[in-house]
């Protein structure tokens, strides 16, 4: 019978669970996707390199699972709070007619039980389906071989998500066992009744915290733009703490402030339902404040996240054939090099250096004695009064010009020519270089030996000796070669191309130079243009998908709170609009005017979460300016569309529920 019951309740409340399924599919199947890498993985032919890039990968998205499955196993006991809240009143007649607590627990665990299972079956097809769509993502990025993709189930993460989604919903039978026993049947009867308490603010105490809320979010924006480079962990922890409160005050003030300005404009105030929608929202603020609050911090989130993952996979793949021009790259310090150069340790080693390259280069490296402070302090000083982040101690080096114009040739960089007393400087890291190119027009000599060399360029030219996958050089000197002839180097460098083309023939000449030189007496660093460009990748990787699986959950609990707050507040204000039906509106103004108002209550938090990333993604970018030119408008696309797709969902269901709400019972 109480099977039959619980089938006939989910039934009849089918559309109050719509909310709560769409959660819950959209939770089980985000889980299943990101813990079935390993399985998706498994059919790829990947590198040596790729594959540990893989595990760790895999490692770290199993630990940020347990954070995941947390945060997910919370918001379905709130959201189960909303289908309780609803229900109360029904609870209450089922007590009238004689049945006990213990049997209305038992219906709910029944009826959970079924709706957990059918949402886990849903989601657990959306995931399946999903994940192998992320299988052609996986080797997209990891520029796999994927000759040998078929369908494929993975059975460990199908585990992994049935054990966690069944704890959460074991969490909620108990939560629900617990309200029922605690509530008495007067609490039932009167639950429609029992809204919450609504205090409104003094207008003149409104204006204050907003005007408070707005210096404290103006100077927190201002701080981490204009003085990035200078912050350290308490300044950082300052200003997260300021936008925090800020964020607070503003909606603390919001209904006070913001609508008493929205009601002196007459015209637009009084026209239509703009009179009720207001103070329906401005109600529903001043219960929810706090709520508010964890929702623009989440949506922000949700958008730094997802923008900072995506434009930092750009920028790390982007410029690779730009920042690794060449095949391999020798480095050794002059102090460590008992037998010569680079090419002298080939030959004292046996290595054939004529069979294994078709063009190299090769470069000393000097140090003169001048540190940073020496040559760009002033300018240091007049961008950031109160330090800086450079080591200033640091010498600075010096290359002869024509070693390295051959390189620049193998680079496919600008060769310079210069006079007996100039110099060039070369940098290719962008906040590094504001420091050089100030430093260079103030007063850019450089005093050698007695000798003063005046620059050539007012600006630094692109350039670098070191292959990376980020852009990393803060600055090098090319001197003329006479400048140098009689120093002794600090270290040699071996720049090459490989004879050899194909992939397999590159990778037998790598093993040999990894036997050969990575051991005492040589210590020679060996730079390989393949792992330069997995390492990117895998990084990417790594970024990319931690940031899409947080960004997505945190997406998921903004909206998901959002909606079931805004049910709420519709099932509670039934009446306030049976009341515009009894003064003759029509049903289509009132279907605008509840539009709106969720449409208000929903973009909101989002307005206020696009402001902070607006500063946040900025201040990122600055963090992060050594990887390379950030394209932001590929993030914020693929941001928009997340936002659109799952947001909009939520909004369009909330709005749907609502109306159908509010005419329930005309």
């Amino acid at each position: 019978m109480l099977f039959k019951l619980s089938l006939k309740n989910m039934k009849k409340s089918m559309k109050d669970y719509a909310i709560y399924f769409f959660t819950l599919i959209l939770g089980v199947a985000i889980f299943y996707v990101f813990n079935s890498l390993e399985t998706q993985s498994a059919m790829m032919r990947l590198s040596s390199s790729k594959q540990d890039i893989m595990k760790l990968l895999i490692q770290l998205l199993g630990g940020f699972s347990v954070f995941v499955a947390i945060v997910l196993g919370f918001l379905v006991i709130y959201a189960n709070r909303f289908l309780m809240k609803r229900r109360k009143k029904e609870f209450g007649i089922y007590m009238t007619l004689g049945m006990g607590k213990a049997t209305i627990s038992r219906l709910l665990l029944i009826e959970t039980f079924i709706i957990g299972l059918i949402s886990l079956g849903v989601g657990l097809g959306v995931g399946i389906l999903a994940s192998q769509g992320m299988s052609i993502l996986i080797a997209n990025m990891f520029e796999a071989d994927m000759t040998q993709f078929h369908f494929v189930l993975s059975l460990s993460a199908l585990w992994k998500t049935v054990i966690y989604f069944g704890v959460m919903y074991l969490l909620v039978m108990i939560f629900n066992t617990i309200s029922i026993s605690k509530c008495k049947l007067l609490n039932f009867l009167n639950a429609k009744k029992q809204n919450e308490k609504i205090k409104f603010s003094h207008p003149v105490l409104s204006i204050f915290l907003f005007l408070l809320s707005s210096f404290l979010l103006g100077y927190a924006y201002y701080k981490v733009v204009a003085d990035s480079y200078l912050m350290d962990e308490k300044d950082m922890l300052l200003y997260i703490a300021m936008g925090i409160v800020g964020t607070y005050l503003f909606f603390r003030s919001l209904t006070g402030f913001l609508f008493r300005l929205v009601k002196s404009c007459r015209k637009f105030y009084l026209k239509g339902l703009n009179t009720f929608v207001f103070r329906q929202v401005s109600s529903q603020i001043n219960t929810a404040v706090v709520s508010m609050t964890i929702i623009c911090l989440l949506l922000f989130l949700t958008i730094g996240v997802f923008s900072t993952a995506v434009s930092l996979k750009d920028a790390t793949s982007r410029d690779l054939k730009h920042l690794v021009p060449a095949d391999i790259q020798f480095q050794q310090h002059f102090e460590n090099l008992p037998y010569g150069t680079i090419k002298e340790v080939m030959k004292d080693r046996g290595v054939p250096y004529e069979e294994y390259f078709q063009e190299s280069v090769s470069l000393s490296e000097y140090r003169l004695g001048i540190t940073i402070e020496d040559t760009s302090w002033e300018a240091i000083t007049k961008l950031y009064q109160e330090g800086s982040p450079l080591r200033l101690k640091s010498e600075e080096q010096f290359l002869k010009l024509s070693e390295y114009n051959q390189l620049a040739k193998l680079y496919s960089l600008p060769t310079f020519s210069l006079k007996e007393d100039e110099y060039v400087l070369i940098a290719n890291y962008d906040n590094m270089k504001a420091i050089r190119n100030l430093a260079l027009k103030e007063n850019g000599n450089l005093s050698i030996d007695g000798k003063v060399y005046h620059p050539k360029y007012d600006t630094c030219q692109d350039g670098f000796l070191m292959m990376s996958a980020t852009a990393e050089n803060t600055g090098i000197y090319i001197l003329p070669d006479h400048v140098l002839e009689e120093k002794e180097p600090v270290k040699y460098h071996l720049v090459a191309n490989y004879k050899g083309q194909s992939k397999e023939q590159k990778e037998k000449l790598e093993e040999t130079f990894l036997n050969k030189f990575n051991r005492e007496p040589y210590c020679v660093t060996v730079n390989y243009k393949a792992d330069i460009y997995e390492s990117s990748i895998g990084i990417g990787a790594i970024v990319t998908f931690v940031g899409l699986y947080l960004g997505i959950v945190f997406l998921i609990s903004s909206a998901a709170i959002l909606a079931l707050k805004q049910l709420s507040e519709s099932s509670d204000n039934k009446e306030r609009y049976q009341v515009l039906r009894n003064l003759g509106t029509d049903e289509k103004m009132i279907n605008r005017g509840l539009f709106q108002q969720i449409a208000i209550y929903f973009l909101l938090p989002l307005s206020l979460a696009i402001i902070h990333s607006i500063f946040g993604i900025q201040f990122v970018h600055k963090a992060i300016a050594g990887i390379g030119n950030i394209n932001i408008l590929s993030s914020i696309i693929m941001t928009a569309c997340f936002m659109i797709i799952i947001y909009g969902g939520y909004f369009l269901i909330t709005y749907l529920s609502s109306k159908r709400i509010i005419r329930e019972n005309r």
